[in-house]
Parts: structure tokens; sequence; C-alpha cells
């Protein structure tokens, strides 16, 4: 007769676990993955100032190339998961990298403005199918040991994504011009999606589930019945829209006088955003010694404190400022995504979809909306504007501070981390 444990043995070996060539190619896989897809998506971010002299339009209206993605990622995001439960993870992920690579491409061809924020809006549409879908693959298939080092693995690329897709158009830029940056970022993203389809091994623990939108709707509603995960997408709205406004609009500051730096540096100024990998580590080992009531309220001040030396005249502070912003940024992120998963309960899914949600909304308002003070108080109007984002997010993790802690520890495996930014 064979034993219950034995049973639970032999089903835990048909898990992804570190150690074994399925481990690598996963973990390559959704590397090229978060490499490809962040590139893809903010590659654009540097070149603004381009935009306002190619296409002849304010600081605000370029913001809108990424605003426009980030807005519909953000509602495609919600449903991006039912449609992979009804069609496959690996075939949404594929079909969502190759597809967001093409709109890439032809966006560096594009005559004028307004087709260019129509393809950067369709972006948003068919990059949505990797973020959503990619934690569910990761969570179904790796053993519950090894799904932490798959996450963070998968977290590195899309921090080097990140940072990659600034740092090559933003360079290219300055040397051949945007589009010769936009379409190198465009290439890489094809060749990442090749890398994945063949390095990704089939789901084996993936059952097929009809579209039910009845059914989603009640499990999204039920997020909102814990008393602090409203809060927490809150504060991913402010998180992301705060630090997504700075890089958004810094380029203006540091491309005109009296600093008049080129493209290329202004590019090289956003390798800071690696800073990211160590931070979003840092910060969440942190907060599971002391508690996340008691750290996160330290990653808004270290930002507030990063957006008040942006004001400075010295370059070098002004890059402090940036840094100091990036790490309280990623760290502040690393720390409300998990806390999402750990009061969500059987509901992970759904908060965690309705957080990003938060987040990437939070990107796309406050991202446009800071184009207005700029464009009406320059850079102070929009250091203004992020340090009122900044002290709302500070009011609210004082908030989440006075909830009472959970009871136990979560089991491990079950906590989700949240892609970075």
């Amino acid at each position: 007769m064979v034993r219950r444990d034995e049973l639970a043995v032999s089903a835990a070996d048909d898990y992804i676990r570190h150690g074994t060539p399925l481990f690598r190619r996963t973990n390559l896989a959704l590397f090229a993955a978060g490499i490809a897809t962040f590139g893809l998506l903010y590659c654009i971010q540097p070149l603004m100032p381009e935009f306002s002299a190619d296409f002849h339009v304010s600081a605000a209206a370029s913001a809108l190339s990424l605003s426009l993605t980030t807005g519909v990622l953000a509602f495609a995001m919600l449903i991006a998961g039912a449609i992979s439960d009804a069609w496959g993870r690996k075939v949404v992920m594929t079909v969502s990298l190759v597809a967001s690579s093409l709109l890439v491409l032809a966006t560096a061809m594009v005559p004028d403005w307004h087709m260019l924020l129509i393809l950067r809006t369709l972006l948003g549409l068919t990059l949505s199918g990797l973020p959503a879908v990619a934690m569910t693959y990761l969570s179904e298939e790796m053993h519950p040991d090894s799904i932490g080092l798959g996450m963070g693995l998968y977290i590195a690329g899309n921090a080097i994504g990140g940072m990659g897709g600034r740092l090559v158009a933003g360079v290219l830029a300055d040397f051949v011009g945007w589009r010769a940056g936009v379409a190198t970022v465009g290439v890489i993203g094809l060749a990442s999606g090749l890398v994945f389809w063949v390095s990704l091994p089939p789901s084996r623990h993936f059952t097929v589930q009809a579209l039910d939108l009845r059914t989603l709707h009640a499990r999204f509603t039920g997020a909102f019945r814990d008393p602090g995960l409203p809060w927490l997408f809150a504060e991913g709205f402010l998180l992301l829209g705060a630090f997504v406004t700075v890089y958004n609009y810094i380029g203006y500051r540091l491309l005109a006088p009296p600093y008049n730096l080129s493209q290329a540096i202004v590019g090289l100024i956003f390798s800071v955003y690696l800073i990211g990998t160590f931070s979003s580590a840092w910060m969440g080992h942190l907060a599971g010694k002391l508690g996340r009531r008691k750290v996160l309220w330290t990653t808004f001040a270290l930002m507030l404190v990063g957006v008040m030396m942006t004001m400075a005249q010295s370059l070098w502070l002004i890059v402090l400022g940036i840094v100091a912003v990036t790490f309280g940024f990623f760290g502040g992120h690393s720390i409300a995504s998990s806390w999402v998963g750990r009061r969500a309960g059987a509901a992970k899914a759904q908060a965690s979809s309705m957080y990003l949600f938060s987040y990437y909304m939070g990107s796309s308002l406050a991202g446009a909306g800071g184009g207005l003070f700029y464009a009406s108080h320059g850079w102070p109007g929009v250091a203004l504007f992020v340090g009122a984002l900044v002290v709302a997010g500070l009011l609210i993790s004082w908030r989440l501070y006075q909830l009472p802690p959970l009871p136990g520890p979560p089991s491990p495996g079950t906590e989700p981390v949240l892609p970075e930014m």
C-alpha cells in the first residue's frame, strides 16, 4: 500500500525545482521575457524630448506615448489571466512578446505623431499577456522551495529590461536617431521572444477553464472586503505614479540650460534604474525581518528626500536624488506587492491583478498629469506634484501601520512578488 507521504513526494517531483535543467530553461525563458517586455514598454521614456522636437508637441503630449500604453495595459491585465485560462499560458505569453515587438518595430517607422500614439496604445493591449500570466505560470509550475528564486530571476530580467530599453534607445538616439534606437529594441524583443518559445517548458499543471465574466467579477470585488488591500492598491498607484513622473520629465531639465547634457548622457543616467535589482531584494528581506508595517513608510520617506534633492542646482545632487527615488520606489513596490499576496488569502490572483491595475494606472494618470505641472511651473512644479503623491503614500503607510498583524507566517511559495518596473 502506497503511503500518503510517498504520494506527496511523487507529486512534488513533478514541479520545477532549482538545480535542474528545467529550472534553468524556465528562468532563461522568463529572464528573456522580462528583458523584452519592460524594454519594449519603457524604451521611449528618455526619447520624450526627441518627440517634442521631432513632432512639435509639448512635454505633456509627449508623455502620452507612455501613459496611453500603461493605461491600456492596466485594464487589459484584468482579463489577460482569464484569457490564458482558456487558451494556455505559453501561447498567450509568446503571442504577447512577438506582437509587442512587431508593434515597436512599426513605431520606428511612423510618419506622424497620431500614428505613434495609436501604435503605443495597441502595445498596452499586446504587452498585457506577459506580466499578467508569467506570475501565474511560475506559481503553477515551480516547486514551493524554488518559486522565490525563480520569481527573483524573473524580476531581475524586468529591471534589466526596463533599464536596457531606456539605455539602448537613449544612447542610440544621440548617434543615429531615435528611430534606430526604437527599432533596435524591437529586434531585441523578437530575439527574446524566440528564446522564450524555445526554452519555456510546456505547462504540466495547467487546466483549461472557460471564461466566465460573472465569476471573475465576483472574485475581484471580494478583494475590496479586506481592510488593508484597498490601501495597498492605492500605494501601488502612488509609487509608480511618482516614479514614472520623475523619469518622464527629468530628461527635459537635464537637456536644457544650464546642464545642456547630450541625449546619450541622459540615457546613461537612466542606468541607475539597475539599483532596483538590489533595492527590491534588500528592502523585501528587511521587511520580512522587521515587519512590512514598520518598513514601508521608510521607502516613501526616502523617495521624498530624493524628490527634494532633485530641486538642487548641482547635477550630482540631482543624480543622487534620482537614485534615492529609484531605491525607495523599488523597495516600496517589493513590500507592498508581497503584502498583497499575504493579505489576499485564496484570492491571490485577483488581488494581484487589482494591485497591478492600480499600479499601471498610476503610471498612466500621474505620468501624464505631471506634464501639466512641467508646462506651467517647470521642474519645481513637477517636484511639487511628485512630492504630494509621495506624502499621500507616506500617510497611507501610517494607516497600514495601524492594521493588526495577520496571524501566522505564510507558507513557503504562496506569497507572490509582483513584477518590478
